[in-house]
């Protein structure tokens, strides 16, 4: 296995979101040529998360709200939900943006079994009109990070307090309510599975 192959799971458990992202950045930006990639699992508290273009919303409750660095606009991560983070030397790999994203896209589509599907200038995967994943990555010196919020078996109420990646009115599901019982784990680590055989052929 060649370095460009290599591709670490890290299991985080439960862990603060701006904790995380901060480690993001801060392994982005010290890695090197011979940094192997990553992929982080994670479960985070409730959270409301900010991309680059988003309008700031008025939010009231309990639940805090980060500013990301990621593209897109805002979403929910909450307990429940599989968001794998993407560390990944695209450069290096020789995979250009878009093809990353519909990449990503595409190993939920799999691991759905075919039943999800992409809507257009709306990235993320839905199945029956309603949002199962949401999408948002940042790149820099041609190095991902940042990735995918896949919801599995988790509180939804809080998504009804935002306009879903922008759109307002959005309907939200999860792997629980379309009949997939299944942990956070092992959604999770069947999902990097995915991702990772699809990196070994991109």
């Amino acid at each position: 296995m060649t370095l460009v192959d290599e591709l670490h799971l890290r299991r985080l458990g439960l862990a603060d979101y701006r904790a995380t992202f901060e480690a993001m950045k801060a392994f982005t930006a010290q890695r090197d040529a011979g940094t192997a990639d990553e992929l982080w699992l994670v479960e985070h508290p409730p959270v409301y998360t900010l991309g680059q273009g988003a309008t700031v919303p008025v939010l009231a409750g309990p639940i805090p709200l980060v500013q990301a660095d990621r593209g897109g606009e805002i979403t929910y991560h909450g307990p429940g939900q599989a968001v794998l983070y993407t560390l990944v030397d695209l450069a290096r790999r020789g995979i250009k943006v878009k093809e990353f994203v519909r990449l990503l896209e595409q190993s939920v589509i799999d691991f759905l079994g075919g039943r999800g599907e992409r809507k257009h200038g709306a990235p993320g995967v839905y199945v029956g009109g309603a949002k199962v994943a949401a999408l948002g990555i940042r790149v820099t010196r041609g190095r991902a990070y940042h990735g995918l919020a896949l919801n599995v078996d988790m509180d939804l109420a809080p998504f009804s307090a935002i306009d879903p990646c922008g759109f307002p009115g959005l309907p939200v599901t999860q792997l629980k309510d379309l009949g997939m019982n299944i942990s956070m784990e092992e959604a999770g680590a069947e999902l990097a599975r995915i991702i990772t055989n699809h990196l070994a052929h991109a």
